[in-house]
């Protein structure tokens, strides 16, 4: 059995093990967490966390994850923290209700209102109000497997992914989810996986990147499933379809990879670092915008073959990113929002 300490998506397994130098004391301040075997916390014990509400917590909370609703960010977190921006990123504050103290890993939303967040001991939270209140949908305790990514395609249709290759679909917005058995990669006896991200593509498909530079993709919603080799054997933290069709991903040692026939065959992307890459994704006018470790953004204009590099003078590890049409990305990291620096 895993403890929740040791296992989480990309950057919760960082912070886990050190690497991004998290210290839990800077939440010294933060009301008490609900007690052993219990994930939802009570009516009273809500009214008594709102009351304490986090002061700056926009900057002292590690973020995983961040997705776009409408024209706001909504960004997730450790100790249950849920960031909402309505400026485009420039400023931050805490969802009214989130009844739990659970580290989040992922979220997703369909629309402006409808959004799922998954987090550890395999929970789901939804939210139908833009982020503001959420409601548990799942947890397990009996078998500690968190969920490290969740990605809805409409408000009826979603999946879940995780460690030990967990994977899971719900066709009712979450009411009931059901798991699908994804098979023991090529060479392997046991399907161990630790899947990592969820991405489609324009024509139905899914794909999920995992350890070993394996990418598994189902066309048929995930009933079954077939591993697609990169080439590379270290883990992949993240993954993209762009528009054009180009299948881009990337993750340890600042590796990343193209495809541009579906996964058939991938080339190395010159990606001009070795810090590892957490999070990419396609902005409105096609270019990949990456982030990584070390303070390292990445930026592609041509379709994920190569990177141009830049790097954060203080070196702030970069965790997650969001990317509204117009205005610039807005970057996470191991303290919560990544403030741009001055420029020189």
């Amino acid at each position: 059995m895993f403890k929740v300490s040791m296992v989480k998506p990309l950057v919760s397994i960082l912070l886990s093990l050190g690497v991004l130098g998290f210290n839990a004391q800077t939440l010294a301040e933060e009301p008490a967490q609900p007690s052993a075997g219990r994930l939802q916390i009570t009516t009273g014990e809500l009214q008594h966390l709102q009351a304490q509400r986090i002061p700056g917590i926009e900057g002292r909370v590690a973020i995983t994850g961040a997705a776009v609703a409408g024209k706001r960010i909504v960004a997730v977190g450790d100790h249950g923290a849920i960031l909402l921006s309505d400026d485009a990123g420039k400023t931050f504050r805490q969802a009214k209700n989130v009844p739990t103290r659970v580290t989040f890993t992922s979220v997703s939303f369909v629309d402006a209102q409808h959004g799922w967040a998954a987090g550890h001991w395999g929970s789901i939270f939804v939210t139908t109000d833009g982020g503001e209140n959420w409601t548990l949908q799942r947890d397990e305790r009996k078998a500690d497997l968190p969920i490290l990514s969740i990605w809805f395609k409409d408000a009826q249709n979603g999946y879940a992914a995780g460690i030990w290759s967990t994977f899971l679909r719900t066709q009712d917005g979450g009411k009931t989810w059901n798991p699908i058995t994804i098979p023991a990669p090529p060479g392997a006896k046991h399907a161990d996986l630790n899947l990592f991200k969820i991405f489609p593509d324009s024509k139905g498909a899914l794909y999920v990147v995992a350890e070993r530079g394996l990418v598994l993709h189902s066309k048929d919603e995930g009933e079954h499933w077939d591993f697609m080799d990169t080439g590379n054997k270290g883990s992949l933290w993240s993954g993209v379809a762009l528009r054009d069709g180009t299948l881009v991903v990337g993750g340890l040692l600042g590796k990343a990879y193209a495809s541009h026939d579906s996964g058939k065959t991938w080339a190395a992307s010159v990606t001009n670092t070795d810090s590892s890459i957490t999070e990419m994704a396609e902005d409105a006018d096609g270019k990949v915008v990456a982030v990584g470790l070390d303070g390292v953004s990445l930026v592609s204009t041509d379709s994920g073959a190569h990177y141009k590099m830049s790097q954060r003078d203080d070196r702030l590890s970069l965790t997650a990113l969001a990317l509204l049409p117009g205005s610039a990305p807005v970057m996470f990291s191991k303290t919560g929002v990544a403030k741009p620096e001055a420029a020189h």
